[in-house]
């Protein structure tokens, strides 16, 4: 004896008003689209897609007697879903009926939903604790948009929709950088995958790992250049560790597995993309989803032996050695400040590792290189040793090649990268320096230069005092506006920087305390600070405060993102300097002795924009109002924008 399946009746419609006589619309009851039709005084209900090529019926017209589909033109009687002409590709209909007035479809009662491939690597990413993803949810990645959907609605997962996909991969860079684990990006395939290009690079240059995931045409229509196709494994080769697309019998918990461990261990860029029709495939049975249990090793390294005892004898030597921290110290910085403690030692950071040691420490001596102090390269001109963690030695830190040299790194190409050093040692910093430690003790011959440290400190504060006495008809000058940050923002803020003059100042006048402060360092990809805020908040929420400083260039690349801001209220507290101009373009053209030429900006009123997306907004033109605009920025509750009008030359 047949089964009766039970009906499930669905209000579509408040007023059956709302839909005249003569017309079609598309209507959902519960998760199936349904083209509702008013014809001849009745209400009808089709499937929505056209049998042809899912055109949705909903959106086209009665002409003729007939429901003509808006793609193609196939026409279906709008009661029986039928075609004209006798054929047999007619459109399934349901049941309606109408009470007091309201229109209600019936369906068959939902069957439980099977796990998909989707769902196996979605939970396999969340169990290795990829919990957070930003990106654009569209046609080509429905299935995993889904099953991340059902992951969210259990708690296990945080998605956050951006308005453009380049952002989305900013800001899990930028979540990589502070929080060593990974975030995800999302897109559809084609123009929104390529849309992720400059984030998934700024995130491998900068040693960050991140996991992107892509939206793929159905895999039967490659080759055949389909609509939004782009070969994305092949577009991705260069910039992805881990790069692979998901096939119908792949091994789908192992693969995200994979995916994960490599961006974890090679603090690189995975990339998956999913076809299609492989997204909502079935799974068996017995298909689990993956974890981290023995899968993943410690990564406490200890160098060789003999690297180790070289680097020893060479602090035995020393009586003024200077420490370096660089951007890949930056979770091992406690070790770091507690070893200069023991040796005395003054501690310099490359600008992406500015904010390591606090510059009101007793040995804190700044950042070093072109966005830095005096007082970090007058130390190292004065060392007679230089002990590096973490750094790359790039152009713009400038470390010198002139000093005995220790350099320490977990990654073996790091060391020795540009030019050979005196003692390369190999290992996780931390395990190292227990190493050093244990062999130095009793040892340790080193002067105490901590009263150098406060000496170069008031030289500089006072050379800083006389260049905020400079001031200008034309707008704020720089150092104004980090003099005003100095007072007023949150001792533990974490603090987003994008490229440009801003960022020179900003390493160069603003103090650090207990901040954190990520960038696009070895990219320098304008438009990095909004983006790279919104994915450190998602990391850190509100348990500190979140700050983006950028210039007027690189704000306007992703502005729509105060939306996003205010989408999620995100208390994000951004500051923009506003000087009409590319400043750091026209300086090195001047520099070059070129002439200056298409770096002027036509901008709008930021502060406006920023209150008619619902946020906070305010502007200040002149100097003496930058301490109060200051202090109204930080005590808004939500997301909020100070514009300040800079003067270009004031930097």
């Amino acid at each position: 004896m047949a089964t009766t399946k039970k009906v499930i009746w669905h209000k579509v419609l408040d007023n059956k008003n709302e839909l005249p006589e003569g017309r079609v619309k598309t209507v959902t009851a519960g998760h199936k689209g349904i083209c509702l039709t008013h014809f001849e005084g009745k209400f009808s209900a089709l499937d929505n897609k056209c049998p042809h090529q899912g055109g949705p019926l909903g959106e086209g017209s009665i002409e003729n007697g007939l429901l003509r589909c808006p793609w193609h033109g196939w026409d279906f009687h709008p009661c029986s879903g039928k075609p004209p002409g006798g054929y047999d590709d007619g459109v399934p209909t349901y049941e309606v009926k109408e009470e007091d007035g309201a229109i209600y479809v019936g369906t068959e009662e939902e069957v439980q939903h099977e796990p998909t491939v989707s769902d196996i690597m979605a939970e396999t990413m969340v169990n290795w604790g990829v919990d957070t993803v930003f990106g654009m949810v569209g046609h080509s990645n429905l299935g995993f948009a889904d099953a991340m959907r059902r992951l969210e609605a259990k708690g296990k997962l945080n998605f956050y929709g951006i308005r453009h996909e380049g952002a989305g991969a900013f800001a899990a860079s930028a979540y990589g950088k502070l929080t060593g684990r990974p975030a995800a990006c999302f897109s559809i395939a084609g123009p929104g995958a390529t849309n992720m290009y400059t984030g998934m690079w700024d995130a491998k240059v900068d040693r960050a790992p991140l996991l992107a995931l892509t939206g793929q045409v159905a895999t039967q229509v490659v080759g055949t250049g389909n609509f939004q196709e782009v070969d994305l494994v092949q577009a991705f080769s260069t910039v992805a560790e881990f790069n692979h697309r998901v096939q119908r019998d792949s091994k789908h918990a192992e693969l995200m597995t994979l995916a994960v461990k490599h961006a974890i261990l090679k603090r690189d860029v995975s990339h998956i993309t999913f076809p299609d029709e492989v997204q909502e495939r079935k799974v068996p049975e017995n298909a689990k989803a993956q974890t981290p249990e023995q899968r993943i090793t410690s990564q406490e390294i200890a160098p060789p032996k003999q690297a180790a005892a070289d680097a020893v004898e060479l602090i035995k030597k020393s009586k003024r050695p200077v420490i370096i921290m660089g951007h890949g110290s930056r979770f091992q910085r406690k070790e770091v400040v507690g070893f200069a403690e023991k040796l005395k030692a003054p501690v310099v950071t490359t600008f992406k590792g500015k904010g390591l040691i606090a510059d009101d420490h007793p040995l804190g001596g700044g950042v070093l290189g072109r966005s830095g102090t005096p007082i970090a390269s007058w130390f190292m001109n004065e060392s007679d040793l230089l002990i590096v963690f973490g750094a790359s030695f790039s152009n713009h830190t400038g470390i010198t090649q002139k000093k005995p040299t220790i350099q320490v790194d977990f990654d073996p190409l790091a060391l020795s990268k540009f030019h050979k050093v005196d003692v390369a040692v190999w290992g996780e910093i931390s395990r190292t320096l227990e190493i050093f430690e244990t062999a130095l003790e009793g040892q340790i011959n080193t002067q105490d230069q901590t009263q150098e440290v406060a000496d170069r400190w008031k030289i500089w504060r006072k050379e800083k005092a006389k260049r905020l006495l400079e001031t200008s008809e034309n707008g704020v000058s720089s150092i104004a506006v980090f003099d005003a940050m100095n007072q007023h923002t949150p001792a533990n803020a974490v603090m987003c920087v994008d490229v440009g003059n801003n960022a020179y100042s900003f390493g160069r006048y603003f103090e650090s305390k207990q901040h954190d402060f990520i960038m696009s360092g070895y990219l320098g990809s304008i438009g990095f600070a909004l983006p790279a805020a919104i994915g450190a908040w998602t990391a850190v929420k509100d348990s500190r405060p979140v700050l983006a400083v950028a210039g007027d260039g690189g704000l306007c690349q992703y502005l729509a993102e105060i939306t996003t801001l205010v989408k999620y209220q995100m208390p994000v507290k951004l500051i923009v300097l506003n000087n009409h101009e590319l400043g750091k373009i026209s300086k090195e053209q001047r520099a070059g002795e070129f002439d200056v030429w298409k770096t002027s900006l036509s901008n709008p009123n930021f502060s406006e924009f920023a209150r008619s997306c619902g946020a906070w907004g305010q502007r200040i033109s002149k100097q003496e109002e930058v301490y109060e605009g200051m202090q109204q920025l930080f005590a808004q509750e939500g997301p909020a924008v100070l514009e300040v009008m800079a003067d270009v030359n004031l930097i």
